[in-house]
């Protein structure tokens, strides 16, 4: 067994090589394409005798090079670059001295590995991504336009986005050029509709093939888009040890800092920022729309207005580890009113939850304040019988 460490770039990769005893066979910069890099590793593998593993940082194309890695012959394992401390910490880093760490950590199989989807998976994501941002740039150019009607103080009229309030927005007066740009600006909101809609068309047809979209749409609140990135991101549930992992993965948990004293602060915002922005926009529907999501919130928020984001961001935490059970399972929403409706639940019966957890807080206020009027009774019988 042989095993290579590569520091990738898209120019110029290293990479070191070592033996089973951990001596350093050979050590190399190539310079070259991350395509033309590949065919080097090719052919280097019909070089080295018997199995031989490679390990490389996750970065951008690090899905199409596993491929072909592992088309090639190689063991693969892509490393999580957020948990290679060893590198990161180093105060002597440069490319060889990466690939040579790499190569070692693999020898002694403490590398933190990164899930890899499929080639099929990746390109699902690929185009969510460019969906999301087509949305985003028709965001910004109704706000240019907004801000073109305010600098010449036009008020707009509501539904200035219908047919009719965009053909209201071409037969204003302007002056010549901030005409021009209104009219080039409404070509460019029409192109962008236009191309929304054939990537929502293109979406479809890859959801509805998709059964974990169609579970997932059962959940009050949870539309189509919201789905489907859910799922594609996910990909693989079992991939994840335990429920907690999943908001963990999704950067819904709040960092921590602690020494003797645990200090808890802003959530850690890792992994797809996508779906945690449309997790969260589907929380605030099942809270309007689910009494058991809605009660998940309230205990969370404890009635004080001022904690109704922690709420929002600990209920769309909560709706994720549902999402992940019910892929894992198979199973639908079951929205659980009442504790006696909770047996078998997928949600983790959040309304039964927060039912069971008033109740227990309820019982041990009282227990405490039975316990704290008992008190005097014992020391005041006491003090009489002394």
């Amino acid at each position: 067994m042989q095993y290579i460490g590569m520091d990738v770039h898209t120019k110029e990769t290293a990479i070191c090589i070592l033996d089973e005893h951990g001596k350093k066979v050979r050590e190399t910069k190539h310079k070259a394409s991350l395509r033309d890099f590949a065919g080097i590793m090719k052919n280097l593998k019909k070089e080295l005798p018997g199995p031989v593993q490679v390990c490389y940082e996750a970065s951008g194309g690090c899905g199409w090079l596993h491929d072909q890695l592992v088309a090639a012959g190689y063991r693969v394992q892509v490393a999580h670059p957020g948990k290679l401390r060893l590198i990161f910490r180093s105060k002597h880093k440069n490319d060889r001295a990466d690939a040579a760490k790499l190569a070692m950590m693999l020898l002694l199989d403490q590398v933190p590995l990164a899930h890899v989807p499929s080639a099929e998976v990746r390109d699902w994501r690929a185009f969510i991504e460019y969906r999301s941002k087509l949305v985003v740039q028709r965001g910004a150019c109704k706000n240019r336009l907004r801000a073109l009607l305010r600098a010449h103080a036009i008020v707009a009229p509501r539904g200035l986005w219908t047919k009719k309030g965009l053909a209201w927005l071409s037969q204003q007066e302007l002056p010549h050029f901030q005409g021009v740009k209104r009219n080039m600006l409404l070509l460019e909101l029409g192109d962008l509709h236009k191309r929304i809609r054939e990537a929502e068309k293109e979406l479809k047809v890859w959801a509805d093939t998709a059964p974990g979209v169609t579970l997932l749409m059962t959940m009050p609140g949870v539309g189509v888009r919201t789905a489907e990135a859910v799922v594609a991101y996910i990909d693989d549930a079992n991939r994840f040890r335990r429920n907690k992992s999943v908001g963990c993965y999704f950067g819904l948990v709040p960092s921590e800092d602690t020494s003797v004293k645990v200090r808890l602060g802003h959530i850690t915002k890792e992994g797809p920022g996508l779906v945690r922005k449309l997790v969260i926009e589907a929380a605030w529907q099942a809270i309007r729309r689910d009494a058991g999501v809605r009660a998940y919130f309230e205990r969370v928020m404890r009635g004080d207005p001022n904690r109704k984001k922690i709420a929002l961001v600990a209920t769309a935490h909560h709706l994720l580890k549902v999402m992940h059970a019910m892929l894992r399972d198979g199973k639908p929403w079951r929205s659980a009113t009442t504790p006696s409706d909770a047996d078998g639940a997928i949600d983790t019966t959040a309304s039964a939850a927060s039912a069971a957890t008033a109740a227990n807080t309820t019982t041990t206020k009282k227990a405490a304040a039975a316990k704290k009027n008992a008190a005097p009774a014992v020391t005041t019988g006491t003090a009489t019988a002394a």
